[in-house]
């Protein structure tokens, strides 16, 4: 037996699963956590926490380079973990209708 949450759950993801599959609409709600990663890196270099690491980056380092790097990780961040979320909600949306179809199919 589906409880209330999973039968929400179930409605939920029938409306919005194509919506949510869309590349743009993961790229710009995932840009937050990409940006977040990407500002750590950033950050990092900034603190001279690692003085070998700062002194290597700026004398050979392009700043161009690093700034491309930076967008690269971000957008690459931002689109995996809205597809991997997507994915996550839609492997337990065909578990739940799986187990309601089952059950559907034991109780006559």
């Amino acid at each position: 037996m589906l409880t209330k949450q999973e039968e929400k759950f179930l409605a939920y993801w029938k409306e919005n699963r194509e919506r949510e599959k869309k590349l743009l609409r993961q790229f710009f709600i995932g840009l937050p956590a990409g940006l977040l990663i990407s500002c750590g890196i950033i950050l990092s270099l900034d603190l001279n926490w690692y003085e070998r690491a700062n002194m290597v980056a700026n004398s050979s380092l392009n700043p161009w380079i690093l700034l491309i790097a930076v967008i690269a990780i971000a957008v690459f961040m931002a689109i995996f973990c809205k597809k991997y979320q997507w994915d996550m909600k839609e492997q337990r949306y065909r578990e739940l209708l799986f187990k309601k179809e089952s059950e559907k199919s034991n109780n006559p």
